[in-house]
This record gives C-alpha cells, sequence and structure tokens, in this order.
C-alpha cells in the first residue's frame, strides 16, 4: 500500500498551489476529490474519483496502491478531512501538504489580524454550544453550515442580548461571484448566504458603557436592576470568597437577579462555566442587559422556576442561592443530589426563618456549615456631615458536602 497524499486546494485554481502540490497532483494516479476540484486537473490522465458528502474517503483509499492524492479546500488539517483520515489510515501512509484556508483568506480580505482568534465549526454542534463558543471570546471565525447560518447564529445571539459584534459575511472567496458584507449582528439576521461562507465576528467595546471584561469589583450603581434586588458589592465580595472558585469550575448562581454574582464569578472562572438562573421575566431582561453590558464570557442565562429547570444543566461544582423563590427545601434536596463530595454551597439570607431553615437542612444533610454575619455601614454622601448609615444585616450560610 502507497503513500496516500492530502493537498489543500487553494482559493485561486491552480495558481494557488505551491509547485510542491502541483508536482505531487501530477503524479497521482488516482484522485480522489469534489467535483469542483477535479475540474482543475480535468486535463490530467489520473483516474478521478468524485466525491459526495456522505463517502467515506478512508474506506476508498485503504487499499490504494500507486500515487494517490486526495484534495480538499484549504488546510486538511483545519475542520477539514484530516482528522477523518489519521483515525482510519495508518500516519505513516499519510502526508499532509496544507494550504490557505478559507478562514486565513477571509481574515486576509478583511485586513484584520487572525491569530487571536477562534475558530468554530458548526457542524455536528448544536446552536447553543456555537453561540457559547462565540461569546466567550472577542473574535470569531465562524464556518457555518445549512442548519446553522449566518442569520440563525445572529438571531440566537441578539435573542441572548449578546450582539456587541462588528461581523464580516464573506462568501465564495476567490471567486467571481466573491462577496463580502460589513455589518453588525443585527443586520446580519437579514443577510442570505451563500453554502460557501465564513462569519468573522470582532468585538465592539464602548467606553462610555462597557468595562473592561477582565477587571474585577463592581459599583452598585454600575448594575441595572429592579428594585435593588441584587447581592450589594460588600456582600457579594464575603459571598466570593467562601465559593473558593477555581478557574474550571461549573457554578450554579440560583436566583441570579441582576448576574452580579454571575459576572464577578465569570472573571474568576476562565475556564469554567457559570448558570445564571432566575424565573422572574423582569428581571431577567436585566439580567442579559448586564452580562452583555459586562462583556462575560462564560455565563449562560437559564430561564425557569428551580429547581425544575435544572434537569438539563450540568452538576455544580459551587451553587450560589440568592433567591429560592420558596422552593429552599426542593431546591436545596436537589442540589444535594447533584453537587460532587466537597462541592460548596453559599447562601445568603436576609430573615431568619430562611436562615435556621438552611441550616437545619444542611446539617441535617451531614454537610459541614459555616454561618457568618455581614453588619455593613457605608456614608451618606448627601448629608452636611458625613456619617455612617447601617444596612440590615445579612447572614452568609456556607456549606461544604463531605464525602459519603
Amino acid at each position: 500500500m502507497g503513500v496516500v497524499y492530502v493537498v489543500g486546494a487553494g482559493i485561486e485554481g491552480q495558481e494557488g498551489f505551491s509547485a510542491r502540490a502541483l508536482g505531487v497532483v501530477r503524479k497521482a494516479q488516482v484522485i480522489y476529490a469534489a467535483e469542483r476540484l477535479l475540474n482543475l486537473f480535468a486535463d490530467l490522465p489520473a483516474r478521478k474519483v468524485a466525491l459526495g458528502d456522505h463517502d467515506d474517503i478512508a474506506a476508498l483509499v485503504q487499499e490504494c496502491d500507486g500515487v494517490t492524492v486526495v484534495l480538499t479546500s484549504g488546510d486538511p488539517l483545519f475542520f477539514s478531512i484530516g482528522r477523518s483520515l489519521l483515525r482510519n489510515i495508518p500516519r505513516q501512509r499519510l502526508e499532509f501538504i496544507p494550504n490557505v484556508s478559507s478562514v486565513q483568506f477571509a481574515f486576509a480580505r478583511i485586513k484584520q489580524p487572525w491569530d487571536d482568534a477562534v475558530f468554530i465549526s458548526t457542524s455536528g454542534r448544536p446552536m447553543v454550544d456555537v453561540v457559547d463558543r462565540i461569546v466567550a471570546n472577542d473574535k470569531a471565525a465562524i464556518l457555518t453550515d445549512s442548519e446553522h447560518t449566518p442569520a440563525q447564529i445572529a438571531a440566537e445571539l441578539v435573542r441572548r442580548g449578546r450582539d456587541g459584534y462588528t461581523a464580516w459575511l464573506c462568501e465564495n472567496l476567490g471567486s467571481a461571484s466573491e462577496r463580502i458584507v460589513q455589518t453588525d449582528v443585527a443586520g446580519l439576521r437579514n443577510e442570505a448566504a451563500a453554502p460557501l461562507n465564513v462569519v468573522i465576528l470582532i468585538k465592539s467595546y464602548d467606553g462610555a458603557t462597557t468595562r473592561d471584561p477582565r477587571s474585577f469589583g463592581i459599583a452598585d450603581v454600575d448594575l441595572a436592576t429592579l428594585k435593588k434586588q441584587m447581592t450589594s458589592e460588600e456582600v457579594r465580595a464575603v459571598v466570593l470568597a467562601k465559593l473558593r472558585l477555581h478557574s474550571d469550575m461549573t457554578l450554579w448562581d440560583v436566583g441570579a437577579g441582576s448576574g452580579s454574582v454571575s459576572i464577578e464569578a465569570d472573571y474568576l472562572l476562565p475556564h469554567g462555566r457559570v448558570y445564571a438562573i432566575e424565573r422572574n421575566e423582569e428581571y431577567l431582561q436585566f439580567l442579559r442587559n448586564n452580562l452583555n453590558r459586562f462583556n462575560t464570557r462564560n455565563v449562560r442565562v437559564v430561564a425557569g422556576e428551580a429547581p425544575q429547570c435544572l434537569d438539563e444543566v450540568p452538576d455544580p461544582d459551587r451553587v450560589f442561592i440568592g433567591g429560592s423563590g420558596g422552593n429552599l427545601w426542593e431546591l436545596l434536596n436537589v442540589v444535594d443530589g447533584r453537587l460532587g463530595a466537597d462541592g460548596r454551597v453559599v447562601m445568603t439570607a436576609t430573615t431568619l426563618d430562611t436562615l435556621v431553615a438552611a441550616t437545619d437542612y444542611f446539617e441535617n444533610a451531614g454537610y459541614q456549615v459555616e454561618l457568618a454575619t455581614v453588619n455593613v455601614a457605608v456614608t451618606n454622601n448627601r448629608t452636611d456631615y458625613r456619617v455612617f448609615e447601617a444596612r440590615n444585616p445579612v447572614y452568609v450560610i456556607v456549606a461544604v458536602k463531605e464525602h459519603g
């Protein structure tokens, strides 16, 4: 069995091939490729096999002798056929000759650097995962498909309130029908895209309304909220310290309200995931606006009543409960069943009833329990004399799940 050469085709026909790549193709005894790529070498005597979307190329080339060439677009190891071939054919039988990918070409066309971008193929991914990857990054290049069109991706970004990107739709690159459209995410919803396209999204920052996403500490006045439904900044600092977050943990923020804890936790979990769980429709709008304004990367909103809405949410490493909606024991039962050993629950309460109920539950369930009262007094600058005004105390319950 001979070597299989996997050759990347350039954007601009034969002119896009290196001399070495052309030399290999011209020596080929059999060429496997999509019809449009075979047409580039119609004059060659090699046997040509047109590939369909669902052909098993690895099986086709398994028994080939002589010089065998597989032609594919761009870089064979970039969201392409190379991965499948490596899984099914011994590495020593494969030789890869890459070319410029459509993503590289697109970035060149819009005159933007691409070394700091994340690359996303939508093939085989649910839409929620595609958009999660986008919002976790400042710059993204997306290879779309018929089930995840540019317009559908843009609509999901708008629905989440995560539309702060400049968008480029790059179609049919290098061909006579090449088209590049620069717009915003809202405008991208109205663009009918050709099947061969790359979407590039680059985060837009407005210094007047957007803070640096990697700074820590948010003043309460900077968060949009309804009826001050948030964990205040002083209490929030204690809560985040007690959660003891590590970079790749999963956090449930139950009763997320304005999203203040989720936003701060996002900074502490660069490789983790935060699920901001909120049932109130009015609060949800403020929550989404705050997440967008502060450029959170790894926060997903879960709209619904806890614990019923938690079935599809991954198990947590940490849980913060800022509000239980009157379902405290039912919620704690679900948390207890999903939380792993050494997991932590941090909960705030403003009434003794909630404090006692939560403490009873955790102690009966075998958790290590720590209680703290946060008493905060802040100065009032609206009076002639600077005096401290006391706020209502907040009880902080920390419960650590022991090994069973």
